[in-house]
């Protein structure tokens, strides 16, 4: 199929390799190639990074997270980032460059977690090495040099579902305060029925095909669709959405995750929280790594100004 993607961003699909996740170790290897290339060597200039080992889930191996402390903060808050990858691909490295351009950009401490991904471990692990990691930093805050009160929860992709999946745990389970939920593109829906979720089967890197072996993959063969889904698995099946934090959801325009976004973002709303909501035109699943595009410049531009008004920066 044919789609009006953004004048920019057509001329990068057109080199673009497809990506297929039925391999999940080709897809691994894929990833971390596609993010060097895109990505290179970070520069951390100006931002001290060290890992940390905390306590994980109970019975579980110990949680990797990664600290971004700015040599100039502007003020004692953070962010919680957590990765995407469809649950079953990426790591905390790939996204150094990232989680540096918002600890230096924004003058804030940025903690990203390393989960544990499916199949090898499904549902609710990844979710809890997540919790786990939430729980770690909200109680070192003072260590951190961090308010506790103003840690937002940040996460694209898989990421964003499994933020959406953690704010309603943290709230469920009387967990850490979070300020704020960045949901970009989320994942959050495994019934997979909603109208784009049907017509994008050959969309640049996410479509309808990697999304059944993600969902697959995550809750397990023959689960998914199912009645007896958990809602802190897929969030979209969630029917009380009240007190959760505020939040932002992006979507783009040619991505199968579209209308599964703006419907969780519309039920937010009708629950009584503050909800910001944009849709990018032109666009398609990460296609945000084409960073010289000017709808993706407009998108990074966004996320940074997002994030300074929910923190008060």
């Amino acid at each position: 199929m044919t789609y009006p993607f953004d004048p920019e961003l057509a001329e990068a699909v057109a080199a673009m390799p497809p990506t297929e996740m039925s391999d999940i170790p080709s897809a691994r290897v894929q990833m971390v190639e596609t993010f060097a290339a895109v990505y290179g060597e970070p520069d951390r200039s100006g931002v001290t990074v060290r890992d940390e080992l905390v306590p994980g889930p109970d019975g579980a191996p110990d949680v990797r997270l990664r600290i971004f402390t700015p040599e100039r903060v502007t003020a004692p808050a953070a962010i919680y980032d957590v990765h995407g990858g469809g649950f079953i691909v990426g790591t905390i490295d790939i996204f150094d460059a990232l989680n540096v351009r918002l600890a230096r950009e924004l003058g804030v401490v940025v903690v990203t977690v390393e989960y544990r991904l499916a199949p090898e471990h499904p549902y609710p692990a990844p979710l809890e090495d997540c919790y786990a990691g939430l729980v770690w930093t909200a109680k070192n805050a003072d260590a951190l040099g961090v308010d506790p009160d103003r840690i937002a929860i940040h996460g694209e992709s898989a990421g964003g579902g499994l933020c959406a999946g953690l704010a309603l745990l943290a709230r469920d389970r009387g967990g850490p305060r979070i300020a704020f939920q960045y949901l970009g593109i989320p994942e959050l829906d495994d019934r997979l029925d909603t109208p784009s979720m049907l017509a994008f089967t050959d969309t640049p890197i996410w479509n309808q095909p990697n999304a059944v072996v993600s969902w697959d993959s995550y809750l397990g063969v023959g689960k998914r669709g199912g009645a007896d889904v958990p809602v802190y698995a897929a969030p979209a099946r969630a029917t009380d959405l009240a007190g959760l934090p505020p939040a932002y959801v992006s979507v783009m325009e040619f991505d199968p995750l579209r209308d599964e976004g703006i419907a969780y973002a519309q039920r937010l709303m009708q629950a009584g929280v503050s909800v910001e909501l944009h849709a990018f035109p032109g666009t398609f699943h990460g296609s945000s790594m084409v960073e010289q595009a000017a709808v993706s410049r407009r998108q990074a531009d966004e996320e940074l100004g997002v994030l300074r008004r929910a923190l008060g920066l």
